[in-house]
């Protein structure tokens, strides 16, 4: 197997600061690289289809919540990890392009609902299928059994530092 950039990187700190114990950026490098890599990789798909990446995230939440495709805006930000500002100018943006709407919750009409609209569902079909078999072919370099190891790795290194479902 050739080396990596990471590789390159890991020499340099070794002939100028051996004493240095690197070896953490040998995982944090990479991560960070591949993190970079596959963010341009999405983004190309979802400007494909007339998107960004965030559009399709708050989207593809509302999707995946189930009958009836709603959620609070407290949950969207829980799911999607942005601040609550950021959240109010993604739901004005999808609101203003028909893809979501906000309403007010009929048990609690201080609480807002925001609601996936018809065109917002019909977004998230049209860009699923697509998105998950890129992100199988980012993945096409590992077969099953080390797709799960790294997923189950990354899972314990995630819980552990505090990234678990909130309520």
């Amino acid at each position: 197997m050739d080396g990596d950039v990471v590789d390159q990187i890991l020499e340099q700190w070794a002939g100028v600061e051996p004493q240095l114990d690197v070896s953490p950026m040998a995982v944090i490098g990479r991560i960070s690289r591949l993190s970079r890599i596959i963010d341009v990789r999405l983004a190309e798909h979802f400007a494909a289809h007339g998107i960004d990446d965030w559009m399709y995230d708050v989207l593809a939440t509302l999707h995946r919540a189930g009958e009836p495709p709603e959620l609070t805006p407290s949950a969207l930000v829980a799911h999607t990890m942005v601040t609550t500002g950021a959240m109010t100018n993604r739901l004005d943006r999808l609101e203003a392009r028909g893809r979501g709407s906000r309403r007010p919750d009929a048990d609690d009409r201080r609480r807002v609902v925001v609601a996936l609209t018809p065109e917002g569902r019909a977004v998230v079909e049209a860009v699923a299928p697509g998105h998950y078999r890129l992100e199988a072919s980012l993945l096409g370099a590992l077969g099953p059994r080390q797709r799960a190891d790294l997923a189950r790795t990354l899972r314990r290194l995630l819980v552990e530092l505090g990234d678990t479902p909130r309520d």
